[in-house]
């Protein structure tokens, strides 16, 4: 059995069509993001409802899903590492006495490629690549020294960098993004394509293996947000400046909020008609027929949702929480099911190694699901804890638990009355304390005191409780 994993960075469950047929429905700002083909591959797949990360953000995430074992609480992991900035706790290599998913399939006699543009996983001290027997590292995402001069004129900086935004480190930050992308007339120049072209290429160079596992890690749709300017002007038709960065703000004048959304839509769509490569390639070459076919994310992003523009684990929301699943069986099981069990990134190692006919080690945190998932049968955890910096997140069938690891700040929201609008924290300060102890008790490990400083030095989130969940 072969698999091939999709993984997209920053992509929105409710920017998908597929799950976009109920309740809460389309993203908070007007418009469907048009994704055919995601929606076609999900009449084939079983979806996940209730799929999210074990930690975050970006490398903590990868670093679970590649290996299966929990990263939360980050023991060992306060990097200060030389060539890289510091993240987040987390952010760093995968731990040696670790083995990755692809090491594991690769003893087995997979072959093993991987396909990526996140420039984090190939910076100095990073091996995410172990175990892969090609490994196609496309460069000049974001802060991504892969070019350098000549420096960008100002009337370009000022197309993408509206004046009300500007400020030194934006400036920057453009600056060397757009040095990165000079020289990209054609869609299929851009990163998004250029992955998954290439992933597309891995699988016909490689047909002659009898398994094989690919790994595709499209760094889009993160920001910054570059997209042909067709795909912007599916949603929004007018002219004038662009806005691509976040900024990670609560203020920003409604037109270019508007702005900000049409081109992560148009991302997003664009994103999806280069998975619909990836696709007719695997069905010109056979390989529906015997692969497993995943694709999900690392996370979601706020674009003007609650009135913040960017991503964090405190307060944290669903709009960056809530991560898709979809898993396609080569023989139709599951296709147009639902599921609303429970599941984490760790348990993707554990169970794509069920699906290639491999016993799951014991040391796996994860487990595997989608047998039970197929059945509609009890989900295999009753809750999830998610763990960001100093921050944890606690979900269960009713309630939205988040605060910091010293047990402050503390915000409950009930999932099932106007959630995160009021915090009732106050009103179930028993069942806070329940809550909190199941997040202490999936650590598995004491907090490390630098984390516990972290929180102490954190501020605390507007409309959070003065209870500490911790006694």
């Amino acid at each position: 059995m072969n698999v091939v994993l999709v993984v997209f960075d920053s992509l929105r469950k409710d920017c998908i069509g597929c799950f976009n047929d109920g309740e809460p429905g389309t993203p908070p700002w007007g418009w469907k993001v048009k994704t055919p083909h995601l929606d076609a591959l999900a009449a084939e797949s079983l979806l996940f409802d209730r799929a999210y990360p074990e930690s975050l953000p970006t490398l903590p995430t990868r670093r679970a899903l590649y290996t299966g074992i929990r990263v939360y609480p980050f023991d060992k992991g306060d990097f200060r590492l030389k060539g890289d900035f510091v993240g987040a706790p987390g952010w760093g290599p995968i731990p040696e006495d670790q083995d990755t998913l692809s090491e594991r399939l690769q003893a087995e006699g997979y072959r093993t490629g991987l396909i990526a543009d996140v420039y984090h996983m190939f910076k100095p001290s990073k091996n995410y690549w172990r175990g892969f027997d090609q490994w196609t590292f496309f460069r000049g995402q974001e802060r991504d020294f892969a070019r350098s001069g000549p420096e960008p004129s100002d009337e370009m900086i000022r197309h993408y960098l509206p004046e009300e935004l500007e400020n030194p480190r934006r400036r920057e930050f453009i600056s060397r993004t757009l040095r990165n992308m000079y020289d990209r007339p054609r869609e299929e120049d851009y990163f998004n394509a250029r992955v998954l072209i290439g992933s597309a290429d891995w699988l016909a160079q490689n047909r002659d293996a009898d398994k094989l596992f690919l790994t595709t890690e499209s760094f889009d749709p993160h920001e910054p947000w570059f997209v042909p300017e067709h795909y912007r002007r599916m949603y929004d038709d007018g002219d004038g400046p662009e806005q691509i960065i976040s900024g990670y703000t609560e203020e920003m004048p409604e037109h270019l909020l508007r702005r900000t959304r049409a081109n992560y839509s148009g991302l997003v769509t664009m994103c999806d008609r280069w998975l619909g490569h990836l696709y007719e390639t695997m069905k010109v070459l056979g390989m529906l027929e015997n692969s497993i076919l995943i694709v999900t994310t690392d996370h979601g992003h706020s674009i003007g949702d609650r009135g913040y523009i960017g991503k964090r684990g405190y307060p944290s929301a669903p709009e960056v929480y809530d991560v898709p699943l979809l898993i396609r069986h080569p023989d139709g099981i599951g296709a147009c099911k639902r599921s609303d069990m429970f599941v984490q990134h760790t348990d993707m190692a554990a169970q794509i190694l069920q699906f290639a006919g491999l016993k799951v080690p014991k040391e796996l945190d994860g487990k595997c699901f989608f047998d039970a998932a197929v059945k509609g049968g009890k989900g295999i955890r009753d809750h999830v804890t998610i763990g960001w910096g100093p921050n944890i997140t606690v979900i269960d069938d009713r309630w939205w638990l988040n605060c910091k690891v010293d047990g402050t700040g503390v915000m409950l929201w009930d999932l099932k009355d106007r959630p995160f609008e009021n915090n009732v924290a106050d009103k179930n300060r028993e069942l806070v304390g329940e809550m909190f102890g199941k997040a202490i008790a999936d650590a598995g490990t004491d907090i490390p005191e630098f984390l516990l400083e972290m929180a102490a030095n954190q501020e605390d989130a507007p409309g959070c409780s003065d209870l500490a969940a911790r006694e």
